[in-house]
C-alpha cells in the first residue's frame, strides 16, 4: 500500500506545481499586456442588421508582427466556441464563456485565410484571419468556421466591409 502512496502523492504534487506555474505565467502575460486598449463595444442594434452569421470557434488574437505571441489581456487569449456576426458596423464575435469581441469596420485592415495560428493548425485556408487595429496595436484574430461554406461566407462578408 505505501509503495504506491508515495509515487501517487509525488505525481499529484508535480501536477499541482505545473498548473500553478502555468497560471503564474498567464497572469504575468496579462500584466505585461495591461497597456493594450480594450476592444470596442458593439452597437446595440448590430444583430438586427447582420449581413452574415457563422458558427465556429474563436481561435486567438495575436500581434500581427509577432504571430506566435498570444494576446491574453481582455480575454483575447481564450479559445472558445463563437458566432461571427458581420454587420455594416463591423465584425462581432459572440463568444461563449469569454468576453465578446467587436471589430469596428473602421479598425478592420485586412481579411485573409491561413492554415494556422498559435495553438491551432488546420487544413489549408481553414482559418479566417481578421487583421485590425486594437487602439494603436495591429492584431490578427483567427476564426474557424464549422464548415467550408461558413469560412467563405465570413471571408466574403468581412472583405465587403473593407470595400465600403
Amino acid at each position: 500500500m505505501s509503495d504506491k502512496l508515495v509515487p501517487t502523492l509525488l505525481t499529484i504534487l508535480i501536477v499541482v506545481v505545473l498548473f500553478a506555474l502555468i497560471r503564474w505565467g498567464w497572469r504575468g502575460r496579462v500584466r505585461r499586456q495591461s497597456g493594450l486598449a480594450a476592444p470596442a463595444q458593439a452597437p446595440r442594434d448590430l444583430l438586427q442588421r447582420a449581413t452574415a452569421r457563422v458558427d465556429g470557434m474563436y481561435v486567438v488574437t495575436t500581434y500581427t508582427a509577432q504571430p506566435l505571441e498570444r494576446i491574453a489581456g481582455h480575454g483575447l487569449g481564450v479559445r472558445t466556441n463563437a458566432e461571427a456576426i458581420v454587420a455594416p458596423d463591423g465584425v462581432f464575435l459572440n463568444r461563449q464563456g469569454a468576453p465578446d469581441v467587436f471589430i469596428p469596420r473602421e479598425d478592420l485592415r485586412a481579411v485573409s485565410t491561413a492554415s494556422g495560428m498559435v495553438g491551432k493548425f488546420v487544413e489549408r485556408d481553414g482559418l479566417v484571419v481578421l487583421t485590425w487595429d486594437l487602439g494603436d496595436t495591429r492584431v490578427d484574430t483567427g476564426f474557424r468556421a464549422r464548415t467550408g461554406e461558413g469560412s467563405r461566407q465570413l471571408e466574403d462578408a468581412a472583405s465587403a466591409l473593407l470595400d465600403a
